[in-house]
């Protein structure tokens, strides 16, 4: 963060909101996480090929990445998807199961959740983190109670779609099998960048009604 950065977000709120803008990726980081999944559900409805599906979808993945470093910009969301495919790969190619693709997802949002339940409840919200990367130090927002309260209420909505998913998939992949790999992929795509994009709005919602002092880290 430079000092530039640091001058222009004067409140809590407007740096938490500039941070969520960059992890978010806006609208192309939310397609380029989506085709991937898109393009392996598709492949399998249409062929019922597990290596084909998931050799065509990192395919995809790949000829994003090449456009993204042909342009110049930023390759970290294509690289997720990437990263987030090359795990599923694993999963599937141990078990020869489609639906095993759809089981990193799960447990990762099954981990995340409980890890930001635990950030809540020691109130270390991880939201608060966001703060001491404007200021330069990574605590000491925790002094003041109104920020960590702040900052819980944000973490709590973040939270909250990683929860849906979990509850939502994970009976489908446990009762479904390959029979549900059409309805996991639909799933993981209407249940990804969608609900993370209401989170995000709802926690603008509640940014926007406060302003609260950044307090600089001490020299």
């Amino acid at each position: 963060m430079t000092t530039t950065e640091q001058a222009a977000h004067d409140t809590v709120e407007a740096a938490i909101r500039a941070q969520l803008a960059k992890a978010f990726g806006g609208i192309r980081g939310v397609i380029e996480a989506a085709v991937p999944t898109a393009v392996f559900t598709v492949m399998w409805i249409a062929t019922s090929k597990l290596q084909l599906s998931l050799i065509v979808s990192a395919s995809t993945a790949l000829v994003l990445l090449a456009v993204r470093l042909v342009q110049r910009s930023t390759p970290q969301y294509v690289i997720n998807s990437l990263i987030g495919i090359g795990i599923g790969w694993f999963f599937a190619s141990r078990t020869g199961e489609a639906k095993d693709v759809y089981l990193p997802g799960i447990l990762y949002n099954a981990g995340y959740s409980v890890a930001m339940l635990l950030s809540i409840v020691t109130r270390w919200p991880v939201v608060g983190f966001l703060i001491g990367s404007v200021t330069g130090d990574p605590t000491a927002w925790r002094q003041d109670p109104a920020v960590v309260r702040l900052c819980s209420k944000l973490t709590w909505l973040l939270m909250i779609p990683c929860v849906i998913r979990v509850a939502v998939q994970a009976p489908v992949y446990l009762i479904g099998g390959n029979d549900a790999v059409a309805e996991l992929g639909i799933l993981k795509i209407v249940m990804g960048w969608p609900l993370q994009i209401a989170a995000l709005g709802a926690m603008v919602w509640v940014l926007a009604r406060g302003r609260t002092p950044v307090r600089p880290a001490a020299s």
